[in-house]
């Protein structure tokens, strides 16, 4: 046994295959489907420069109202020689822009509030009932977004007027005009967005509420709403971003008393000189309360923004 086992031949050992010229070898511990160096460094460039781009004007506006006036009229400089406060102290007093800033809040407020109980009923019934006039209705309300906003101009400010002049209800200068004004432009997308956001919720949900007793409206409000609140959210920031920044309805609709923020911004602009610094302080001010809300709701914003993209 043990000759034979001497005698046996051994295995033979195979040399390493060299590696073939022209195919790039695979790095160590990287995924086969991973991009190569080339697009990886060719993204990083991008976004680098996209960020730049983006943060160029933020930092011309910051770097603007820590300027005395007489450094931001003349020629721009990149860094700047001095700095002071006191823009962000005098941009209270040139203008009552305290005032602008509760009128943006409640006509902003306003109109995101109800352009999201309305929207949440409209989608819920076009989502869930088929009724006559139900596609005419989809349609109608789609078609009003092809059309651009000073079309509607003219005919909403003729129309206030002549309904104040009949009822006595004070539309054209008032905050409720202007929440109305404001409908016609939030409402018809939210109506839409939260229809086919409440069609990707399974109707076993409203069956199961149904069930336990709950009605149409118990099943809305206790099962639907919750499970589609990513997309009420998304909704509500759209309402809410396009009556906060809106300028060409708010100069022409609104008075003294009841102007907004968008509008107030020209008060800092006289006969004799503009006051860049306290302009981009201003601008600085009023973009806290839609950043702010943005960062803190972005979450359900891009949920929102999502749903139904993959099934």
């Amino acid at each position: 046994m043990a000759d034979t086992a001497a005698r046996a031949p051994r295995p033979a050992v195979r040399a390493p295959r060299p590696p073939e010229r022209g195919r790039p070898r695979a790095r160590r511990g990287a995924s086969p489907t991973a991009p190569p160096r080339s697009f990886r460094w060719a993204r990083r460039i991008f976004l680098t420069a996209l960020t730049g781009f983006v943060l160029l004007p933020v930092y011309v506006m910051l770097s603007s109202s820590l300027k005395p006036l007489r450094d931001v009229s003349g020629g721009f400089r990149w860094l700047p020689s001095g700095l002071t406060v006191r823009p962000y102290l005098d941009i209270w007093r040139t203008v009552p822009l305290a005032h602008y800033f509760v009128n943006s809040l409640i006509v902003a407020g306003s109109a995101t509030a109800c352009s999201v109980v309305i929207a949440v009923f409209a989608a819920y019934a076009v989502s869930r009932y088929r009724f006559r006039g139900r596609r005419v209705f989809t349609v109608t309300v789609l078609s009003t977004q092809m059309f651009p906003g000073i079309l509607f101009l003219l005919p909403l400010f003729l129309l206030y007027v002549n309904l104040g002049n009949a009822t006595g209800v004070a539309l054209y200068g008032s905050r409720g005009g202007l929440v109305l004004t404001y409908l016609t432009f939030s409402l018809p997308f939210s109506i839409w967005m939260l229809a086919g956001y409440f069609a990707s919720v399974p109707r076993e949900l409203d069956e199961a509420a149904y069930v336990d007793g709950c009605g149409a409206l118990g099943a809305l409000l206790r099962v639907v709403v919750p499970a589609a609140l990513p997309g009420i959210v998304a909704v509500a920031v759209y309402a809410f971003m396009t009556a906060w920044g809106e300028v060409l309805f708010a100069s022409v609709m609104t008075n003294d008393t009841t102007r907004t923020l968008s509008v107030g911004l020209q008060g800092y602009a006289t006969q004799n000189d503009v006051y860049w610094n306290q302009v981009m302080a201003a601008s600085l001010v009023v973009s806290v309360p839609v950043v702010a809300g943005f960062l803190l709701l972005q979450r359900f914003l891009v949920a929102g923004l999502t749903a139904g993209a993959v099934k």
